[in-house]
């Protein structure tokens, strides 16, 4: 997320809908096969396990993957380039990542 905004000025990608979920896979699949980080994090807030995005915009869409989010610590999150889906990851991992304006 640091490098996203200090070097494009930006904040990683958050996704609202279905259709975008896909432009963002396609835009990931011609770059790399491993999967990018977007702007989701999952985390524990008043006791309950919640995700969020980065950039501070409504949680109004979801594309996890079975049995994700991990609700056992704090983790970003990853569009895989395959199917779409969302994984956790731990937050250390380096990945390519989506960086929107």
């Amino acid at each position: 997320q640091r490098y996203c905004q200090d070097v494009y000025r930006g904040q990683l990608a958050s996704v609202h809908s279905a259709a975008r979920n896909q432009e963002l896979q396609k835009l990931a699949r011609t770059h790399t096969v491993i999967a990018p980080w977007i702007g989701a994090v999952t985390s524990r807030r008043a006791g309950q396990w919640e995700s969020h995005w980065e950039d501070s915009s409504p949680w109004n869409y979801a594309n996890w993957a079975p049995i994700h989010p991990s609700h056992a610590v704090t983790t970003c999150t990853t569009l895989s380039t395959r199917d779409g889906l969302w994984r956790s990851r731990f937050c250390f991992q380096l990945r390519p990542f989506i960086c929107q304006y």
